[in-house]
Formats: C-alpha cells, structure tokens, sequence
C-alpha cells in the first residue's frame, strides 16, 4: 500500500520500540525524524529535538513497557519539547499502554493510576492517543481527547486461520477475557470454553475448572497479555488434563517478566503467538514464540489520521453471526 503524506508530517520514536518504528517508517514512506535521548548523571532524562517541528502534525512512538517509569518520563519530556517547539499537532502512538491494570480502586485507599496517566499525557501537549489492547476498554474515557483503540485479536485470528487447524476451540483463559476470546472464536468460526478459576472458601486454595468441550481439539488460548505467565500456562495445563489435542495461545502484549518464559516452554503450550508491541531483549525469546507485526495496523491508522479518513474500519469487527454455530456445536456464551 502506498500512503500519501503532506508536507508537516513528522513522526519520531523513542527508546522503547524502535524497531517497530523503523518498520512503520518504511510502510509509511517516511524517515523518523532526529531526536537525541541522552541522561545526566544522576539519572535526569534529556531530549533535544535535532530539526524544526514548527507547524507540523507529528507522531511519537513510545510503548510505556519495562523500564516502564522511564519511558513514560522520557515521553511525557518529548510532549513538553514538541509543545515549547510549536508543533500544531501532537499525536503519541502507544502500541502499549502501561498502567493499564490500575484502571479502578479494587481495595479503599488505592489510585487509579491509569487515569492519572492520562491526565498527565494531556497536561504535557497530547493531542490524540492511538493505542492497542487497552487491559480495559473503559481506560478511554480517561482521556479527553480523542482515543484510537485498535484490538489485536483479528491479526492473531488471522496467523492462527492461516495454519488451518481442524476442531478448534477457542479458550478464554479466565473470566475478564471472555469477550475477546469470544471475538475470536467469531472470527475462526469456532465454539468457545473458559478457564473459571476459583478460591476455595475453606482453606483458600484455587480451583480451575473448564468450561465447555476441549477433548481431541485444538484449543486457543486467546489473552490481551502475558506478565509472568502463570495465568497462561496454568490454563494450558488444565486444557492438556480435559483432553485437548494441542495447545497453542495468543496475545497481544508480551510482557514477560520474572521467569516467564521458563514457564511457557516448560507448558503444554505448543506455540504462543504474540505481537511487537513490545520490544523483546534475546533473553526472552523463545522456539515457543512466534512474533507477528502490528506495524501494518498501525501505519494503515495513521495515514487514515493524517489524511482525515475513517479509523473505524481497522478495529470494526464484522462477523455473520453474533453467537455462530460450528458443527452443530454453540458457542458458550
């Protein structure tokens, strides 16, 4: 595809996913502009934009993954550089959005940090957020400014489609995935089970039970992320103990922390699919891991930004059927 950009376009990246935004560059046709990222001794962050923004619409690329606090510093410092340089219009792609977990007071006396990560973004200069797989699609409403939303689980339904798998199911690995597994089932055509995990009343120890028919399948376990991977695996192993054929999982957000990946290589899991909104370092990859691109997505919704077009079509999710039958099987709703 051949995108079209004007004369004040500019787009930048900082510390935290430059390859991805080095890929998007070359979809869109464009060089990512200079911009120094350096550190004072003590650990004070620097910028210096090295060329004149003045009047143009920018984009800044910054995934506010590991270390999380710094790249949100350094991206809240860029705003601030771009808003004092002129800039007309400031947009910040954040493929993914740290502080997403911290969307509402679970327990009295605790933040909602997600919010206040918004108004921080807002009060610095953003003008538009374009972000992926929000751990909750409500954290929109934080801002107030304008929010494009995409969802991943099209591109991994697509990867999984594309392996042509027979007797699948689809597996939300607990309760809060249900509509994005659901999703996804919409989309392979395929019936839906669930992990139900629960805390036993008399001595406090979890249960996992699962819900629907996995016996001789071949079970997906769809997610938004994977932090330590204990929800994932632990999921994959009951799936393995009701009799699925194979195991194969997707998720948007690779996380990966503590000893994660030992975990998922020492699972049932025979392929994880995960995207690159976060930059993995070499010590967490893994022969069980298979990265697909979301730059595509994400360069298809800029151009569509810049050019004033429609954003809808990229995360409208059109299916024939709401709850679809497959082999005379309902999808567990």
């Amino acid at each position: 595809m051949t995108y079209k950009l004007k004369k004040k376009f500019k787009m930048f990246a900082l510390n935290s996913n430059r390859t991805l935004a080095t890929e998007m560059a070359e979809l869109l046709g464009c060089e990512l502009g200079k911009v120094s990222v350096n550190e004072f001794s003590d650990g004070e962050i620097q910028i210096h934009i090295e060329e004149n923004v003045r009047g143009c619409e920018v984009y800044i690329l910054q995934s506010t993954s590991d270390p999380v606090n710094k790249s949100i510093m350094e991206l809240l410092i860029m705003l601030d550089a771009l808003k004092r340089a002129s800039a007309s219009v400031i947009n910040i792609v954040i493929p993914y959005f740290g502080y997403a977990r911290q969307d509402r007071k679970a327990r009295s006396r605790e933040p909602i940090t997600a919010k206040l990560l918004a108004n921080l973004l807002e009060a610095a200069g953003a003008h538009r957020v374009l972000t992926m797989d929000l751990h909750s699609p409500q954290i929109q409403g934080f801002f107030d400014i304008p929010v494009e939303h995409l969802i991943g689980v099209p591109i991994l339904s697509e990867y999984f489609e594309s392996k042509g798998l027979e007797d699948v199911v689809v597996v939300a690995a607990h309760n809060g995935g249900i509509v994005r597994a659901r999703t996804a089932a919409n989309l392979l055509h395929a019936p839906l089970a669930l992990i139900d995990k629960r805390k036993l009343e008399q001595d406090g120890t979890e249960t996992l039970q699962v819900i629907g028919n996995v016996t001789g399948k071949n079970a997906i376990i769809i997610d938004d992320l994977i932090d330590t991977g204990t929800t994932m695996t632990l999921a994959a192993k009951a799936l393995a103990d009701n009799g699925a054929k194979a195991i194969y999982a997707g998720c948007t957000h690779a996380v990966f922390t503590k000893d994660s990946i030992y975990k998922i290589e020492s699972s049932p899991i025979k392929e994880l699919v995960v995207t690159n909104t976060i930059e993995l370092p070499k010590q967490k990859h893994s022969k069980k891991v298979t990265t697909i691109s979301v730059a595509p997505l994400l360069a298809d919704a800029i151009d569509r930004i810049h050019n004033e077009k429609a954003v809808t079509p990229l995360f409208e999710i059109k299916t024939e059927e709401d709850t679809p039958v497959v082999k005379g099987e309902k999808v567990l709703s």
